[in-house]
């Protein structure tokens, strides 16, 4: 049996399954998010791993003889510092906090973005880690000075757990002191913060194991024999994992309330021009990451704010009966936008409404933009030289047959559901397996437990009339994009 563990945000939720990807049991322990300031998003570190143990201890009451490992998956970006004496120094700085914007402003302006990516693969964002670092350094300095050991969140629960300093690619990519390419701590970054090298944890790559279970966890648990641990990797690439994102130009698009595009490459995909992010994979691979900010969002603030929360299964079958050639568009940008546009001023727009116009045809358009809007990542993914065919559909989006017959129109591709819905804790427990010989690869464990669901294939003639809706849909943002900086 293998324990997957997902450190998220707002939940610790663990889970125990067989090597076939059955899942036996999961446990969620929740702990709250500190918000001191406007802007500021932070957490306590040991009460992460309080409620690990409480939930581990939980988890596996009645199985401890049959537990062979154990892998992680964590909340990405997040500072958390130690001192000589392995104590806190402060509480954990989220990847949500948004305290950091000048030391962006500086990496990104003054430093300038080409010496940001050729250092590390990727720009300056207020969610990063190394912005936080210089944060700190700042406006904390007597916390900077105490500094010896610069962890993640799940790299603090191992360390907790094993004694063990370690971190991996994947996860360490989303800190801007890591070189993605090179996978290697970048010696510009290192030298810009400020800290010793030996600050920084060794760093592996998600499928290996690091150890095992220190006696005392082992004790509190009352394991009887020794347990591996795999050090398992960030949440977006361990969460693909969980959904058989593995092989190269497999792509997941995740209709949550933001919209993220994971595409896995086999080899290291910068991009220079819109800025997507590009990681390292759990599978030793990489990632292509593209997040719009307000998919699900946008038709959450619609029914609540408009509709005054209609059924959705209700609205999805009053919109699928409404004419998709109508000339009515909206853009998706409620809280301003990442990918493409990078964008932060940018706000909502529908264009184009008449007398003749409804609440559901205003809601048609909404999710059409929305799909619009993840095309225009698409687009750009797709002059990166990948290569799009299929599309992995995940998230409260996923269940509407409307939306992913919508997506597959628009995009053109094959559109397939997961059977999987346990995210990223099913992926840990995958990478657990792995790192126990169960599977000699990844992709070997993926292909043997990963299961689908429903197929949508694109309709020739729905394709064109959305081609030609999509090019007048690409023509609004850059018209009224200077409105939203006046």
């Amino acid at each position: 049996m293998y324990v997957g563990i997902d450190l998220g945000t707002s939940s610790v939720k663990l889970i125990l399954a067989d090597r076939s990807g059955e899942i036996h049991k999961s446990v969620v322990k929740k702990y709250p998010v500190l918000m001191k300031k406007e802007s500021w998003s932070e957490q306590d570190p040991d009460e992460w791993y309080r409620q690990t143990l409480i939930g581990l201890k939980e988890l596996i009451a009645g199985e401890q003889d049959a537990i062979r490992g154990i892998s992680f998956s964590g909340q990405m970006h997040g500072l958390t510092l130690l001192d000589e004496d392995d104590k806190l120094i402060r509480n954990a700085i989220l990847w949500n906090d948004q305290r950091a914007t000048e030391e962006v402003d500086y990496l990104n302006n003054t430093l300038g973005m080409d010496f940001i990516m050729n250092s590390t693969g990727n720009i300056a964002l207020t969610g990063l880690t190394l912005p936080k670092l210089l944060w700190v350094k700042k406006h904390e300095p007597e916390n900077f000075a105490r500094i010896k050991k610069v962890l993640l969140p799940k790299d603090y629960l191992i360390y907790k757990l094993t004694n063990r300093f370690v971190s991996d690619a994947s996860d360490s990519s989303g800190t801007l002191y890591y070189d993605v390419e090179k996978r290697r701590y970048s010696p510009t970054m290192l030298d810009l913060i400020g800290l010793d090298s030996s600050c920084f944890p060794e760093v592996y790559e998600s499928y290996q194991p690091i150890g095992n279970l220190s006696n005392e966890a082992k004790a509190y648990l009352k394991l009887s024999h020794d347990v591996k641990v795999i050090v398992g990797g960030g949440d977006q690439a361990v969460g693909a994992v969980g959904l058989g994102i593995v092989q190269n130009n497999d792509v997941n698009i995740s209709l949550g309330t933001s919209g993220v595009i994971l595409v896995s490459t086999d080899h290291f995909t910068p991009d220079r021009q819109s800025h997507f992010q590009s990681y390292a994979h759990a599978n030793g691979k990489y990632l292509v990451m593209a997040v719009m900010l307000s998919a699900g969002g946008s038709l959450e603030w619609f029914n609540s704010q408009i509709l005054g929360n209609e059924n959705y299964g209700t609205l999805f079958d009053k919109v699928k009966k409404i004419d998709p050639e109508q000339e009515l568009f909206f853009l998706p940008y409620l809280m301003g936008e990442r990918a493409p546009i990078n964008d932060p001023s940018a706000k909502g727009v529908f264009f184009g409404i008449s007398m003749k116009h409804t609440k559901y045809d205003l809601l048609r358009s909404l999710i059409e933009g929305v799909t619009f809007a993840l095309m225009d990542s698409m687009v750009l993914i797709r002059k990166l030289g990948i290569s799009v065919e299929k599309i992995k559909i995940t998230g409260g989006g996923a269940k509407s047959d409307f939306w992913c017959q919508l997506i597959s129109d628009v995009m053109d591709v094959t559109v397939v559901t997961s059977q999987h819905d346990e995210g990223a804790a099913f992926g840990a427990a995958i990478l657990a397996m792995v790192g126990c010989g169960e599977y000699q690869t990844v992709e070997n464990a993926c292909s043997s437990i990963i299961q689908y669901g429903k197929e949508f294939y694109p309709q020739i003639e729905m394709h064109q009339k959305y081609a030609k809706k999509y090019q007048k849909f690409t023509q609004i943002y850059p018209t009224v994009k200077n409105l939203f900086h006046s």
